[in-house]
């Protein structure tokens, strides 16, 4: 499913966030939740964190196993309730700078959805100009 969007949500007092509607039915077998490559969190359905997995498996060499630390280490699986919730545990919050009870800022990013604090999404989307976009688009042929 590509995942598309951006949705306010909130923490409980639990830690536990529930997923947007639209993502339910297709997170429902589980989830993965780990921190991303900045002060975000990247949640994966189970099938696309195992595809990320293999492209790891084959393209880093073991030399580079920091990378893969980074990525599996703090990896948490988990599979929503029945209300389409799932517990982002402390470590993982506090990376994200979320906080119990706090909104969410969940985002489609294609075959992922990242977790961000509003306001550090905010001000990393402000940052983004237009001149940027467009060479990224002429550098990618897209």
């Amino acid at each position: 499913m590509l995942m598309v969007g951006n949705y306010v949500h909130n923490l409980d007092a639990k830690g536990r966030l529930t997923l947007p509607a639209r993502f339910r039915e297709p997170l429902a077998s589980g989830v993965v939740i780990t921190k991303g490559i900045g002060e975000y969190l990247d949640l994966y359905p189970i099938a696309a964190f195992e595809a990320l997995s293999q492209r790891m498996r084959e393209k880093v060499p073991w030399a580079e196993r920091d990378l893969l630390r980074y990525f599996f280490a703090y990896a948490i699986s988990d599979v929503p309730d029945r209300q389409g919730r799932i517990l982002v545990p402390q470590m993982l919050r506090e990376h994200a700078h979320l906080t119990l009870e706090g909104e969410v800022l969940i985002a489609g990013v294609q075959d992922h959805l990242e977790i961000w604090n509003p306001k550090l999404w905010t001000s990393r989307m402000d940052n983004i100009t237009l001149a940027m976009l467009e060479e990224k688009i002429r550098q990618y042929s897209i």
